[in-house]
């Protein structure tokens, strides 16, 4: 039995470019409608796929248990604990942007932060970059994570993209 509190690895790509498709149009939505609550639950997504992995996030239980066990296509996995550090950045970016929507009022501060989560979920759910995983493996070159926690991600470049995988 897995720790509550644990992360999936390896992390199935599938869900993971079906949630960060859906969290790109919420973030768009809460652009144009200037509504906190949508900052807010971005927020919660975040920080409950960060502490444990899909089991609080209902759009990763969507993900995982409905969406992606229906598609009929070869799935891809990536290592967790990079996916895990790109869901950290997204809940201190969206965090953020929820303290400063409740604080200052929706304005240009957070319109900017909700923007870099529309960029990277689009970039991740649509082309499959992983931003934060590409961070992760610059801080393991720099030897700032040890190659402990993922030996997986120390080759998360050489690694084939979607695209090249056979179907």
């Amino acid at each position: 039995m897995r720790a509550f509190f644990s992360f999936p690895n390896p992390v199935n790509e599938t869900s993971v470019r079906f949630v960060a498709s859906c969290v790109a149009a919420i973030a768009v939505l809460a652009l144009a409608l200037q509504q906190r609550w949508l900052v807010v639950a971005l927020a919660y997504g975040f920080l409950a796929r960060t502490l444990a992995g899909p089991r609080l996030s209902p759009l990763a239980l969507l993900a995982t248990r409905v969406f992606t066990p229906r598609m009929p296509i070869r799935h891809r996995y990536s290592p967790g604990p990079a996916k895990r550090f790109a869901q950290a950045i997204g809940a201190c970016v969206t965090v953020a942007a929820a303290a400063l929507a409740f604080t200052v009022g929706m304005g240009p501060a957070v319109d900017a932060l909700l923007a870099m989560i529309v960029l990277f979920a689009t970039l991740e759910g649509a082309f499959g970059i992983c931003v934060g995983c590409k961070v992760f493996q610059l801080l393991m070159r720099a030897r700032m994570v040890p190659a402990h926690i993922c030996r997986e991600c120390a080759d998360i470049w050489s690694r084939p993209r979607a695209a090249e995988l056979p179907r």
